[in-house]
């Protein structure tokens, strides 16, 4: 088993600020530059805190911001009267009255000039020169949230997500030094106090439209899109809040909101009648699973020479322990902000696919994830992660270099992958293995022994068949379970496999229509 514990990592955002100079003292002798003067002085002490300046400090739009002393002074307070309190800077929800929204009112976008703006792109680059996925998920996040306020308003309920149904990378956009990125998103959906914001983003090889609207963004820019679920709570009763119904206005706004509300229909109804919990396999899942079995006796047997690309599930985990502290809170102040929990998940999921194909993966989707409890300020959160399932898309007539993975991709029953292969500009279109990383968490406060499933984030990746700068080319590389238990971890990841191969083929045929 692969144990590692993930460091934070200083990042510093696009952020306006004065630097403090800070005096150190060096007993280097005459000449020597002060401490403050030095490349990386300030880097440490204050890189995180402008990581997240935007969200906890006070602006225009959200004034009541106060720091975390306050806000734990005031939790205290309530707590010595009896009371309860889910959010500092929302108390109130200043009304209770519903109305009617048009989707282009809360209409937002963010503009990440990674082209025209060299110091914000060293931000977002990940160690293989890509862009570094995990960082834009605490935008998306971000962003998701803004828009679901602009929804609700005047009103001010406590917005939380409630889960992330996709995120799923269309096309890959590597060279990000050549693009200017716009992430833009709208309310497409709504229930009674749920509901759905859609983000896209763009990359666009020159200048940004001279006016940034829904209506004036091609769809061919697209390399991201993402769908977001929020559910709103009235922070005095802590129960459902009302939210504005969102009126459609033409036939495009109409699609998508009935797209969204059979989408939430199909989710319900699969979690009570497709879940393995409550419903055993198939017969073609009960004979994939004896076939496993046999296999993973087999690949038991072999050299380790012959089965370096085989590896059973169990040694693929790799786990994470971190505090949950204040300088990561979300906008109510007690409990963490879900981008930043997207981000430690994502990256813990990379660091095992990563470990597991021996390359550096490319991210390719994240599956509809639930958050089943929040986090709070001062928990611990334990993270464990572990590849799932595997599927290799190969060219067509291509042989097996290892007798041994014929008989197991016999047994796996994987459909021709080649036939998913759509477009140059999609990295799926080449040799390779997708890597299917489930992310575990729990959480479990100071005070308590007892420690709380906090949900469940399952991350795909791809890496392809012939790696470039990799000494040792990963080739294919295969989980193999071999317990009942990673057995049905094996099945629900086939399953959602099939799910994420559907929405790209919806996708591919909705762009040609």
């Amino acid at each position: 088993m692969i144990r590692s514990t993930l460091l934070r990592r200083s990042i510093v955002t696009p952020c306006r600020y004065k630097s403090t100079k800070v005096n150190f003292h060096r007993p280097d002798g005459p000449g020597s530059k002060d401490a403050a003067e030095q490349a990386d002085a300030t880097a440490t002490i204050l890189a995180d805190s402008l990581d997240f300046q935007k969200r906890i400090r006070p602006s225009e739009s959200a004034p009541n911001k106060l720091t975390w002393l306050d806000a734990l002074n005031e939790k205290k307070r309530q707590l010595s009267e009896g009371k309860t309190i889910s959010s500092f800077a929302y108390q109130s929800t200043k009304t209770t009255a519903v109305g009617e929204k048009t989707r282009s009112e809360s209409f937002s976008y963010l503009t990440l000039p990674f082209k025209d703006d060299v110091w914000l792109r060293d931000s977002y680059i990940n160690a293989a020169g890509r862009l570094r996925v995990g960082q834009l998920f605490q935008d998306l996040d971000a962003l998701a949230g803004r828009i679901a306020y602009r929804h609700c308003a005047p009103a001010e309920p406590v917005n939380v997500t409630a889960s992330v149904d996709r995120i799923y990378i269309v096309k890959k956009v590597d060279d990000i030094e050549n693009y200017n990125f716009v992430l833009t998103g709208v309310v497409t959906w709504t229930g009674r106090s749920s509901m759905e914001i859609s983000v896209k983003g763009y990359a666009f090889p020159g200048d940004y439209p001279s006016e940034i609207k829904e209506t004036n963004l091609s769809d061919d820019a697209v390399f991201l899109k993402a769908d977001f679920t929020f559910v709103a709570r009235n922070p005095e009763t802590h129960k459902s809040f009302p939210i504005n119904h969102l009126l459609p206005t033409n036939e495009r706004e109409w699609l998508d909101f009935r797209r969204a509300e059979s989408h939430n229909a199909q989710k319900k109804l699969r979690a009570k009648l497709e879940t393995l919990d409550k419903v055993p396999p198939t017969q073609q899942e009960s004979n994939l699973i004896h076939n496993l079995y046999i296999a993973s006796k087999a690949v038991a047997k072999l050299d380790p020479e012959q089965s370096s690309k085989l590896i059973f599930m169990k040694d693929s985990q790799v786990s994470s322990t971190l505090f949950m502290q204040p300088q990561y809170r979300n906008r109510h102040s007690y409990m963490i902000f879900g981008g930043y929990l997207l981000r430690q998940t994502f990256e813990l999921a990379y660091c095992a696919a990563g470990a597991f194909s021996c390359a550096p993966p490319r991210f390719v989707s994240l599956d509809s994830t639930t958050f089943k409890a929040p986090v709070p300020v001062g928990a611990v959160l334990f993270m464990n992660a572990r590849v799932c399932y595997t599927e290799h898309i190969k060219e067509e007539g291509e042989g097996d270099s290892i007798p041994v993975l014929a008989s197991l991709l016999k047994a796996y029953e994987l459909p021709p992958a080649n036939q998913i292969s759509h477009d140059s500009s999609e990295f799926l279109s080449r040799p390779g293995t997708i890597i299917q990383v489930k992310v575990d968490t729990k959480i479990r406060n100071l005070d308590s022994v007892e420690a709380i499933e906090s949900g469940s984030f399952i991350y795909s990746f791809f890496v392809p068949r012939d790696t470039e700068g990799v000494r040792d080319k990963p080739g294919y590389c295969s989980v193999v379970p071999q317990t009942y238990e990673e057995m049905m971890l094996y099945i629900e990841g086939r399953r959602r496999a099939f799910d994420t191969a559907e929405y790209a083929k919806a996708l591919h045929e909705a762009k040609k229509a």
